[in-house]
């Protein structure tokens, strides 16, 4: 029989161990099996903890990270009174985390803990506001959004969480974006008291949890302090916390976003137009019946055209939808006055209301413009030194603007923000490594004095997997025949499996004509084709995948991570070309000229490294299970006849690499009469 686990006998790290060990507490768990890795992981997250450090660990499909970052977690915040942030990047390992890992860890663990999920605001209805716009909905909104606004009245009388995830189909977000939480309309003091604000009684349940999921978009957007509570420098989000990020290999990418400043023409245009439409004439300002800031408002609609459309004509966009910025002043500012005139008119009207919601939307409005204002001015005067500027085309049609910066290096920024002394900061993910240990990773997200972990996988890749590779399929560079040969061998493959394959690409351009030409092929064959970008999203697409028939998905960036498909659903996993990003993007372009500068070699320091920790997510998506078996098809000859494919190699599981012969296709497999293979 095991003893009771005595949670403060010992060191934790030392009870860590014997927790992970044979017979030790993980052994009560159905299906359980000693994984030396895991064991490794648990120690070393448990050593990090108690001796206040940070820590970064590689840890392969199947070692178990989850439980081995969550049951030392949970011990050292319910010991010393911490609390424990679990950062991920995908909603897949939040749900999994919430619903089936932090399950376990409390049967196992022979004390009680709380723990909850963190979201966004903005994902809670406020019963407030919508009463609000009940009353208003005539000048809020127009006819079929009055009929959507009845619909989430409905939804709320039913609703037990109160959140986005608790519709059937997600509402209109224009009408969301008027009844959602938002900070000043719904606080502590307003709403704090109130047992129907879904809002607040998740903020309760924060404040008493020991342990809180969240995602790394959310963790960078509270970065300092929760909402209107403030910042505490004690603390990540709160004082004396720590934090777990899984999926780590996500964090620099998440953390550009958040740090940087990014200014858009359809965001202006929509936080002008939820206060007043000028052609609906709807919204918040109609309500309060105010004609001078309406006629603020319109005026500033057409100015924000006139100063967009001046950015636009100042910009070359004839090689893609990003242009550099690499001098001030790219327009003249011609918003930031009548902006804080704005500003100032809706404090006025704040102030002189009697309505306590009203004015709390109205202070928010101000504030949101100033921000916008102030986001402007950084733009346009570029004094933020170490940033690189630049203006991308949004939006499905492209008609959008989006000013953006962000630090060249990043790792600066988040050695002064995450890897503080005297904190505790733990990053892990299966693929960290570009094979040569994880200083890549370490450099470029400010970690180097992080200790470094690294856990090979448990799973039998010699028995499980294959590798092929078609030894004289035509480089990239060679359009016309590299589409065919793509063709070719893409047939050639997806019917050895019969579908259950998913077929990697780089460019959605050469997916999309790839997929036009073999769609027929495929009917023919009896596998469902599916294509990434025709309007469904990924999540529904990969949903769509485990329920189809012999299904083929073609995928592009998105699809090369976080995709988890095991089983008998996913067989196959076709990779039509290394992963080599363009470096036409202006941030990637920064990188590679300040390595340029310093004497490095901008394609050995930068482009292969971030291809090859790419390649390893694409390889990756095939094995999940100690069960599961496959192939891997690699249809790009450069990983023979260049000199830098040996890193891809390199990489590469222990399992049979099988270099192929073009005799090895099924026959001819023509599908084009004018460009025969």
């Amino acid at each position: 029989m095991i003893a009771p686990l005595n949670p403060f006998e010992n060191g934790l790290t030392q009870r860590t161990r014997e927790m992970f060990g044979p017979g030790g507490l993980l052994s009560k768990a159905r299906h359980y099996e000693h994984r030396t890795a895991q064991q490794d992981m648990a120690e070393g997250v448990a050593r990090a903890l108690e001796q206040q450090r940070h820590l970064v660990v590689e840890a392969g499909t199947g070692v178990g990270k989850s439980l081995a970052y969550l049951i030392p977690s949970i011990c050292f915040a319910h010991e010393q009174g911490r609390k424990a942030l679990i950062s991920t990047h995908t909603i897949n390992l939040q749900e999994q985390l919430f619903l089936k890992d932090i399950p376990l860890a409390e049967k196992l663990l022979p004390f009680d803990f709380k723990a909850t999920l963190l979201k966004g605001r903005q994902n809670y209805i406020c019963p407030q506001r919508l009463a609000r716009a009940m009353a208003h909905a005539g000048d809020l909104f127009v006819s079929s959004e009055r009929a959507e606004l009845e619909r989430i009245w409905q939804w709320l009388q039913k609703t037990q969480e109160g959140t986005l995830s608790d519709f059937e189909s997600e509402p209109d977000f224009k009408v969301w974006s008027q009844v959602c939480s938002e900070p000043h309309a719904c606080t502590v003091r307003t709403c704090g008291n109130d047992p129907k604000c879904f809002y607040q009684q998740a903020r309760k349940r924060l404040v008493e949890a020991n342990l809180v999921v969240l995602n790394h978009t959310l963790f960078f957007s509270c970065l300092g302090g929760l909402d209107e509570e403030g910042a505490t420098q004690e603390g990540y989000l709160f004082p004396n916390d720590f934090v777990v990020f899984d999926e780590a290999h996500n964090l620099e990418q998440t953390a550009a976003r958040h740090i940087g400043i990014s200014v858009s023409s359809a965001s202006f245009r929509y936080q002008l137009q939820r206060l007043y439409h000028p052609s609906t004439r709807k919204g918040l300002l109609s309500v309060l019946r105010d004609a001078g800031a309406q006629k603020l408002v319109t005026e500033l609609l057409e100015g924000s055209d006139v100063f967009f459309g001046k950015v636009e004509a100042a910009c070359n966009f004839q090689k893609g939808n990003e242009f550099r910025v690499r001098q001030p002043e790219l327009a003249e500012d011609t918003l930031a006055l009548p902006l804080m005139q704005l500003r100032q008119n809706l404090l006025e009207l704040a102030e002189g209301s009697d309505d306590e919601t009203a004015k709390s939307e109205l202070r928010e409005a101000a504030r949101r413009f100033a921000e916008m204002r102030d986001e402007l001015k950084v733009f346009l005067s570029q004094d933020r030194e170490e940033y690189v500027y630049w203006v991308e085309k949004t939006g499905r049609d492209r008609t959008s603007l989006q000013l953006q910066a962000a630090p060249v290096d990043l790792a600066q920024v988040l050695r002064q923000y995450i890897f503080r002394p005297g904190h505790s900061a733990i990053l892990t993910s299966a693929t960290l490594s570009t094979g040569q240990g994880l200083e890549y990773f370490q450099k470029r997200t400010g970690s180097e004095e992080a200790e470094a972990l690294q856990l090979q996988s448990p799973f039998d890749y010699a028995r499980q997997m294959k590798v092929y590779i078609p030894k004289k399929i035509p480089e990239p560079g060679a359009a016309k025949l590299y589409e065919v040969a793509l063709e070719q061998w893409i047939a050639h493959f997806t019917r050895q499996t019969r579908g259950h394959a998913l077929v990697l690409f780089t460019s959605y351009g050469l997916m999309h004509r790839i997929a036009e030409v073999m769609r027929p092929w495929f009917a023919g064959e009896g596998m469902e084709l599916m294509v990434q970008g025709g309007g469904m999203s990924r999540r529904l697409l990969v949903e769509k995948f485990k329920i189809g028939r012999n299904a083929v998905l073609f995928g592009t960036d998105s699809f090369w991570q976080g995709v988890d498909l095991p089983g008998e659903m996913l067989q196959n996993v076709i990779l039509t070309r290394l992963p080599f990003a363009v470096p036409d993007h202006p941030l990637v372009q920064a990188k590679l000229e300040r390595i340029e500068e310093r004497g490095g070699d901008p394609f050995r320091e930068y482009s292969l490294p971030e291809a090859v920790l790419k390649f390893r997510q694409g390889v990756g998506r095939l094995i999940r299970t100690a069960t599961d078996q496959g192939q891997i098809a690699v249809l790009d000859s450069r990983i023979l006849s260049k000199s830098y494919g040996k890193s891809f190699l390199a990489i590469l599981p222990d399992c049979p690499v099988i270099l192929l012969d073009d005799n090895a296709l099924d026959g001819t497999l023509e599908f084009r009469d004018d460009e025969p293979f």
